[in-house]
């Protein structure tokens, strides 16, 4: 197997991959653009330390993002060598264990989606399974039990050398502020690695699931059960609880975890509302997520051109629409973009709008007068405005700036 991973299509695969996802620097400092240049000088040194089981990853360089509803996130970036290698092994072992997992898992996955998650889960609950057991598991990808995980990849996989090299990125430091502590469980959120094996590892629970004959949508750590009433969700929920942790040695975090009404809950940003047949709809978190990044953008655009300022905001924005095609949002766009395409003789106070920036107007807080905000509506057609519950005459900046 390991001839497999360092053969010149796969390996070519991964680079392609690679580059394309551009990504920061490991420990070791090197960029994707100088990638390539180091492998012309040293890929036959490298791929001989692979056939000889001698190849050894770096560290895992320790950052932090925030969170857009607060709180930070840790991460861990490999080097842009070991991101090539982890992406070989990905494209090898991938075919091997995707043919067996489970109909009931979306995330991570070719050919499968948050939208086919999502419509699995409005098809349990029109069919009367209207409690939902909400799974959360806690610090999932910090608390992956070595040992279980590398004995389910084992089952599949015979090649030692591949086995000692997963082993080895599993285990590999991690650099934080300039001291390297070892890594004894939990695989790295930024490794190429980390979806697959969590599938892997989440494949019992899959199965076990399954064996009872319940009906559920997992998205990587994110899991629901759907049930027909709360006496039988709590049920499963303590019995999925003792088999998280005998069997995965993973624990549910139970403040975040419970067993409710679906329009109580959100899935994967989604909410449900239930009139003759259950309706998908934005969540109010989501929306609060969205608005936070719009305040980033313009807290950003301050003094800058005002164009760019509009191509952030539709790279931001179309893709927020497109993921929440789903749900009520995609018949409101359509309604907006329409109305946002009238002639500039209708009388609607948009239509005369050109550059949008009057003289006697003073920018508020965000460095961008009333008026550019219109600018922007006209000129942009996705007006930005808050997707439910508002009138589209509502100010853009009482929205974003409230």
């Amino acid at each position: 197997m390991m001839e497999a991973v360092v053969e010149r299509g796969n390996m070519t695969a991964a680079y392609r991959r690679v580059m394309r996802n551009k990504g920061s620097s490991g420990v070791d400092g090197m960029t994707v653009a100088e990638l390539k240049p180091h492998l012309t000088a040293q890929w036959e040194r490298i791929k001989k330390e692979l056939l000889e089981d001698r190849y050894r990853p770096s560290a895992v360089l320790s950052v932090e993002i925030p969170k857009m509803d607060g709180g930070m996130r840790k991460l861990g970036i490999p080097t842009v060598v070991d991101r090539l290698i982890g992406q070989a092994i990905h494209q090898v072992l991938e075919p091997m264990f995707d043919s067996s997992f489970s109909e009931s898992s979306y995330g991570f996955r070719r050919g499968r989606s948050t939208h086919q998650a999502i419509g699995k889960a409005r098809e349990y609950v029109s069919e009367g399974y209207r409690w939902v057991v909400d799974i959360d598991l806690e610090k999932f990808f910090d608390r992956v039990n070595h040992d279980i995980l590398m004995a389910r990849i084992a089952r599949k996989v015979k090649d030692k050398r591949v086995l000692r090299l997963i082993r080895r990125y599993l285990t590999a430091g991690i650099l934080t502020e300039g001291l390297e502590t070892a890594r004894t469980e939990g695989t790295p959120q930024g490794s190429p690695l980390s979806p697959l094996l969590s599938n892997v590892l989440l494949d019992d629970l899959d199965k076990e699931l399954e064996r009872r004959g319940h009906r559920f949508c997992r998205y990587a750590d994110d899991c629901n059960i759907y049930v027909k009433s709360r006496r039988a969700g709590e049920r499963v929920m303590a019995s999925i609880n003792v088999f998280l942790g005998r069997k995965l040695k993973l624990r549910v975090n139970g403040p975040k975890s419970r067993v409710d009404r679906p329009w109580k809950l959100t899935f994967l940003g989604y909410s449900m509302t239930i009139d003759r047949r259950p309706r998908l709809t934005v969540s109010a978190r989501s929306v609060q997520r969205l608005k936070a990044k719009l305040r980033i953008i313009f807290s950003q655009g301050r003094g800058r051109n005002l164009g760019h300022t509009i191509e952030t905001l539709n790279l931001v924005l179309r893709g927020w629409a497109h993921y929440f095609k789903l749900a009520e949002v995609k018949r409101l766009f359509e309604e907006l973009d329409g109305w946002m395409d009238t002639p500039k003789t209708s009388v609607h106070p948009l239509a005369s709008m050109e550059t949008g920036v009057h003289p006697r107007q003073e920018p508020d807080e965000t460095g961008i007068n009333g008026n550019s905000f219109m600018a922007i509506r006209y000129k942009w057609k996705r007006p930005l405005v808050e997707l439910r519950g508002l009138s589209h005459e509502r100010s853009v900046q009482e929205i974003l700036l409230r």
